[in-house]
């Protein structure tokens, strides 16, 4: 069934940044689930790869997910031998994340997926047009350094 004629809604920026983020999220997902992977221990990953050793507490607050779910995603990636937990060396009462070397490898294939997936959803501009949006995105999603 076609979506019902909605002028007023589908011409604000929102609710089409909306409809492209969807479609980007749902090929990366698509695209993590050919190797098991869920976004947010995608996203988890990267981030303990990027700041490891790093305290849970910190990694929670870096990617901002509520320190319940980061246990339930942290204990889902130690099962699959993904990342390790010990002793904080800073502070022996909290607990460092790292990545294993299987968590290392995992990420390289994931990160090369989302990308491709990124490059599906991006196809139909130019890479000039490509570097523009990134540039415009950038500006409007508060993100800039």
């Amino acid at each position: 069934m076609a979506e019902a004629p909605l002028p007023a809604i589908r011409s604000l920026p929102s609710w089409l940044l909306g409809r492209a983020a969807a479609r980007g999220r749902a090929l990366v997902a698509e695209a993590l689930a050919t190797e098991g992977m869920k976004m947010w221990h995608h996203v988890v990953l990267s981030a303990v790869r990027d700041l490891a050793p790093v305290a849970q507490a910190d990694l929670g607050r870096g990617v901002r997910l509520d320190p319940k779910d980061l246990v339930g995603v942290l204990n889902d990636l130690q099962s699959a031998g993904l990342v390790r937990r010990e002793p904080d060396p800073a502070d022996r009462r909290k607990n460092a994340v790292s990545l294993t070397d299987e968590g290392a490898r995992l990420l390289n294939r994931c990160e090369r997926l989302a990308r491709a997936a990124n490059d599906e959803l991006l196809a139909p501009l130019s890479a000039a047009e490509r570097d523009r949006f990134m540039d415009l995105l950038i500006r409007i999603s508060g993100t800039q350094g």
